[in-house]
């Protein structure tokens, strides 16, 4: 998947600084789901956490939140917490999701 022209250069700007300052990342989000993915923004998984269409408890104590993302059009963004639901563990489009 390609990166949206200037999408890393926006990142920031698409959210206020008090929203980033409530969320955190794992070291595995940032070495790997970055690498693995570096067309995922931190601000679309924080917009997912905030608006979602679906949340459930994931074993391990974490929790799956779904939400659309209007930068991958057709596509769900599932995103995986940590069980404080503010520190973002993993990303990904789910090809799975269903409504």
């Amino acid at each position: 998947m390609s990166i949206p022209a200037g999408a890393r250069d926006n990142e920031k700007n698409s959210l206020k600084p008090t929203d980033m300052d409530m969320y955190h990342f794992t070291e595995y989000f940032e070495e790997q789901v970055l690498r693995k993915r570096p067309y995922i923004q931190k601000a679309w998984c924080i917009k997912v956490l905030e608006n979602p269409l679906r949340v459930e408890p994931q074993e391990s104590n974490r929790y799956r939140f779904w939400g659309e993302v209007p930068e991958l059009p057709g596509k769900i963004l599932r995103v995986v917490t940590l069980k404080d639901k503010r520190t973002i563990h993993n990303a990904f489009p789910d090809r799975r999701f269903k409504i």
